[in-house]
C-alpha cells in the first residue's frame, strides 16, 4: 500500500482526510471543513489537491483557503457545480471518472444525503471515501434525495471487496450501534461491535475507518433488502 490516511477531527465531530502516496509525495485532502487542522497536519509539506464529496458547509468550508495558500486545486462534482453550491473547481467529476491522487481512483455517484453526492474509491489500496452517505453503522440521512435513491446507492458498495476501509466523514459511530442493538437486542455481532465502539470512544479514539466486511455484517441500513424495510429503518433512526 502506497497511499497513507490521516484522519483529522474538525468541527464538532466531523472528519478531514490527508492522503499522502509515499511514492510520489502528493498529498491530498478530502472534505475540509475547516483550515487550520489541515494546515497543522501538513506542517512545512505542500498540498496537491482537494477533494470534495458533496457541497456541505462542513465538507467544504476551508476548501477555498486551502486552494489559494497552497495554489493547487478543488475537484468536486458536476451536479453540484452546475447549481453553484461549490468553491471554484479545476475539474468537474461524474460517475466514472478517473482521478489520481498518486493512485488513481474511480469516482461514484451515491445521490441520496444530497443530489450531487460523490464517493471515491481506490482500488489498489482499497480505500473508500464515502462522505456522508454510509457511515460506520449507519448511513446519511436524505436531506435531498429518497429512500429508494440512498438504498440504491449504498448497493454500489456491496461490489467492492469486504477488506475496503471506510471513511466516512463523522464520528456517529456510537450512536449508530446503540440504535442497531435497540432494533436487533439479539444481534450477538452489533452487541460486540457496540462493545467495542464504546471502549475506543472511552479512550477518545477515532472509530474510523471500519471496513466494509464490518458494515456488511452489522451494518442494519446494508443489511436491508428492500426500499421499504431502508426506509423504515431511516425513519425509525431519524427519530432516534
Amino acid at each position: 500500500m502506497s497511499l497513507t490516511v490521516d484522519v483529522i477531527p474538525a468541527l464538532f465531530d466531523n472528519y478531514i482526510f490527508l492522503v499522502h502516496c509515499t511514492e510520489t509525495g502528493e498529498r491530498t485532502v478530502i472534505d475540509p471543513g475547516e483550515t487550520a487542522p489541515v494546515v497543522e497536519a501538513l506542517g512545512n509539506e505542500d498540498l496537491d489537491l482537494v477533494l470534495l464529496t458533496h457541497h456541505h458547509e462542513d465538507h467544504i468550508g476551508g476548501a477555498e483557503k486551502l486552494m489559494f495558500d497552497y495554489d493547487c486545486p478543488i475537484l468536486g462534482g458536476t451536479y453540484d457545480e452546475t447549481r453553484g453550491v461549490l468553491p471554484p473547481l479545476a475539474r468537474s467529476l461524474e460517475d466514472g471518472d478517473r482521478i489520481s491522487i498518486g493512485k488513481t481512483g474511480t469516482v461514484m455517484e451515491i445521490p441520496g444525503h444530497t443530489l450531487g453526492h460523490l464517493a471515491f474509491y481506490f482500488p489498489e489500496d482499497r480505500l473508500l471515501f464515502c462522505g456522508d452517505t454510509l457511515f460506520a453503522g449507519g448511513c446519511g440521512r436524505m436531506f435531498e434525495g429518497d429512500a429508494e435513491m440512498l438504498f440504491n446507492s449504498l448497493q454500489k458498495f456491496k461490489e467492492l471487496p469486504p477488506t475496503t476501509k471506510v471513511y466516512c466523514a463523522h464520528e456517529y459511530t456510537l450512536k449508530n450501534y446503540q440504535f442497531a442493538h435497540e432494533m436487533f437486542p439479539d444481534d450477538k455481532d452489533i452487541e460486540q461491535r457496540l462493545v467495542e465502539v464504546h471502549k475506543r470512544r472511552r479512550q477518545n479514539l477515532p472509530t474510523i475507518p471500519s471496513t466494509l466486511g464490518e458494515e456488511f455484517r452489522t451494518n442494519i441500513f446494508l443489511r436491508a433488502k428492500t426500499v421499504g424495510e431502508f426506509a423504515d429503518l431511516r425513519q425509525k433512526k431519524d427519530g432516534f
